[in-house]
C-alpha cells in the first residue's frame, strides 16, 4: 500500500504542475530529439510507440510529429486533463491516453517505449522501469532518462532540503515563493558560465554541462525547471551502476544492444532492444 499512496502523491503534485501550464509543450523540438536520441524519427516512424508517465503530452506532441503508427500515454496523475487537451490537435495520429500507475501497467506490447523523467520519482524505481521492459513487444526498444547520482552533488545539497519543504506547500507558493527567486541566481550563473564556456576552470564548474544546455532556452523554462524539482515529495538519483545492474538482470533484454549514455554532465539515458 505504501508503494501506491506514495507514487499516488507525486503524481497528484506534478499534476498541480502540469495543469497549470500554457497549452503545449514545454520542450522544443531540438530538445526532444535529442532527448530520445538514439532512437530517430526514422525508427519511430509507423511503429506502436508508449510513453510511460506522459504527464501534459510535452513528449508525445513531439513524438506524435514522427509520425508512429499508434501511440499511447500513460500517467498516474490528473495531467492526464492536460495531455487530452495537448493532443486534442493531432487529429491525424491515432493515440489514447489512459490514467493508471504505470508500474502496474500490462498491454499487448508495443515497437517503443519510452519513459522520460519518471523512474527517478517512483517509490521504486526498478519497478517502473520492469513495467518499460515488459511493455516491449519482441525485436522492440525501449529508452529511458533518469537523474544521475554523479553530477548531481550540488543538487542534492541545495536543492533537496528546499524540496523536503516546497513538496508540502501549495503549488503556487512553491511556485513562486520559492521557485521564481531561487532560479534567478542561477538563471544569471548560466548565462555567465556559458559566456565564459571555453575557459578550462569555468568548465571544473559545478553543473557547467547543464548550464550550458539550458542556457539555450528562456527564463520561464528555467522557472519551470526549478519548480519541476520542488514540486514533487520524493526524487532518487541514479548511479551507472544501478543502471548497469537493471540492464542485465531481465533476460528479455538482449545485452548487446544496450546503450548508458551522459547527458549533460548529471543525467543518464538507456535503453537497448528485447528478445
Amino acid at each position: 500500500m505504501q508503494q501506491k499512496s506514495t507514487d499516488h502523491e507525486t503524481a497528484n503534485r506534478f499534476a498541480s504542475s502540469w495543469n497549470n501550464l500554457p497549452q503545449g509543450s514545454v520542450y522544443t523540438a531540438a530538445q526532444f530529439e535529442e532527448w530520445m536520441y538514439p532512437l530517430t524519427k526514422e525508427y519511430v516512424e509507423n511503429k506502436r510507440v508508449l510513453e510511460l508517465g506522459c504527464g501534459n503530452a510535452s513528449l508525445m506532441v513531439h513524438m506524435a510529429s514522427w509520425k508512429p503508427r499508434y501511440l499511447e500515454g500513460v500517467d498516474l496523475g490528473d495531467s492526464v486533463l492536460s495531455a487530452y487537451k495537448n493532443m486534442s490537435h493531432y487529429v491525424d495520429q491515432k493515440y489514447a491516453i489512459y490514467q493508471t500507475d504505470l508500474t502496474e501497467y500490462i498491454s499487448k506490447g508495443f515497437d517503443v517505449v519510452y519513459c522520460i523523467g519518471v523512474l527517478h520519482h517512483l517509490k521504486d524505481p526498478f519497478k517502473g522501469f520492469q513495467s518499460v521492459v515488459r511493455n516491449v513487444s519482441a525485436g522492440g526498444a525501449f529508452h529511458c532518462w533518469v537523474y544521475a547520482q554523479e553530477g548531481n552533488a550540488t543538487i542534492r545539497m541545495f536543492v533537496d532540503p528546499v524540496r523536503m519543504i516546497a513538496s508540502r506547500l501549495p503549488w503556487f507558493i512553491s511556485k513562486y515563493c520559492l521557485a521564481l527567486p531561487l532560479v534567478i541566481p542561477f538563471f544569471i550563473y548560466a548565462h555567465i558560465v556559458s559566456r565564459f564556456k571555453n575557459n578550462p576552470i569555468v568548465k571544473k564548474l559545478p553543473l557547467f554541462e547543464y548550464a550550458v544546455w539550458i542556457v539555450q532556452r528562456e527564463f520561464s523554462f528555467f522557472h519551470h525547471v526549478a519548480f519541476d524539482q520542488l514540486v514533487t515529495p520524493q526524487t532518487r538519483y541514479i548511479p551507472k551502476a544501478a543502471i548497469e545492474k537493471w540492464l542485465g538482470s531481465i533476460a528479455a533484454i538482449d545485452l548487446k544492444s544496450t546503450y548508458i549514455i551522459k547527458r549533460n554532465g548529471n543525467s543518464w539515458k538507456f535503453g537497448g532492444r528485447v528478445y
